[in-house]
């Protein structure tokens, strides 16, 4: 056989086993069903609205290989508020995403379904992210966890912080490097550093409102309860209007033991931002606590009616009507939450 037959055929041979690989692949590629694919803007909208089969349909969506980086983001945003085996395997599958967004997306999404002290073993891993952006919102993720709740995790973490705090350093001066720093040195117990960290903060950005209420905090952690309450003060007289600083107040309060003014605050928070679902929630709670049991449903009510998908505040008020004997209003709110999850962790246990 000539010497260029023989290479045609080996050339051949060689063209059609990439051909037929190519096939094979092509043929095990998922295949997203046409109703799946043309679905997106239906499930999110539902998610966001918490309309019946909301969780199914968000399912769908975040299981697409097909689904572009910006809305995989979105529906992530939405998944906290329905919480099941499967919604912890979607958020843990895409923490392995290339892209460093959507895994962000999805440390935010685990820190919604998962409680604190189960957090590590899921976000652990991350602390060794090739994406700088991704390890830091990790260890953000983790500060504030015992030892005993960071497990394995606990020398990964403070090595994490100690590279993390030396990138900030070696970073140009801003007020949100240094109230990062604070927060970093409150994980450690280093207060008088996280002091030094917040004045650097207030002295860059007089006005930043986190980093103010840190401070007080951070005052109150070294028995420096009088200048906190100074503090605090100082800043209301200044901006009354401020539902953050209200809110802060009726915090700081309740953590002295003064839940009567501890209200007052609260409700002033809510006033100045009745839209504010977080403001709503510690104020029923704190009724709650205060034996006033139908002004925390209402509450909890008014949050269910103006965020329908906020599973949180849907949870409390089914307990809540269940402590106080109104089992029909049980009964709908929990027939509502079967709608919308039928997987719902709640509706397992038997809520």
């Amino acid at each position: 056989m000539p010497q260029s037959r023989r290479y045609l055929l080996i050339g051949l041979g060689l063209a059609l086993v990439i051909f037929v690989g190519w096939l094979s692949l092509r043929s095990t590629a998922p295949v997203v069903p046409d109703a799946i694919k043309h679905g997106y803007s239906e499930a999110l909208a539902a998610a966001r609205a918490g309309q019946p089969g909301a969780a199914r349909q968000l399912y769908q969506q975040l299981g697409r290989p097909d689904l572009s980086v910006k809305r995989r983001l979105w529906l992530h945003a939405e998944l906290p508020n329905y919480p099941s085996p499967q919604a912890l395997k979607l958020a843990d599958a895409d923490l392995q995403n290339e892209a460093p967004e959507v895994r962000l997306a999805a440390i935010r999404s685990l820190i919604g379904l998962v409680p604190g002290g189960q957090r590590s073993l899921l976000l652990g891993p991350l602390l060794d992210d090739e994406d700088q952006s991704v390890r830091f919102a990790a260890i953000n993720a983790l500060l504030g966890l015992s030892p005993d709740e960071l497990g394995l995790y606990f020398a990964p973490l403070q090595q994490a912080i100690d590279g993390w705090e030396q990138a900030l350093k070696e970073q140009s001066p801003s007020a949100a490097i240094y109230l990062q720093l604070a927060r970093l040195h409150i994980h450690n117990a280093e207060l008088k550093q996280a002091q030094e960290a917040l004045d650097n903060t207030l002295r860059v950005e007089p006005g930043n409102l986190p980093a103010l209420v840190m401070q007080i905090d951070v005052l109150d952690r070294q028995g420096q309860s009088d200048a906190a309450r100074q503090l605090l003060a100082q800043q209301l007289k200044a901006q009354p209007d401020s539902a953050y600083l209200q809110h802060a107040l009726g915090l700081w309060l309740l953590h002295h033991n003064q839940r009567e003014y501890a209200l007052l605050g609260l409700s002033k928070a809510v006033e100045l931002e009745p839209d504010n679902k977080d403001y709503r929630y510690d104020l029923a709670t704190t009724l709650h606590s205060a034996q006033e049991l139908e002004a925390a449903q209402k509450q909890l009510q008014e949050i269910v009616q103006r965020h329908p998908a906020d599973r949180k505040a849907r949870v409390l008020l089914i307990n809540y009507w269940k402590e106080s004997g109104q089992l029909q209003n049980v009964q709908v709110l929990l027939a509502q939450l079967e709608q919308l999850n039928p997987d719902d962790p709640a509706l397992q246990q038997g809520l």
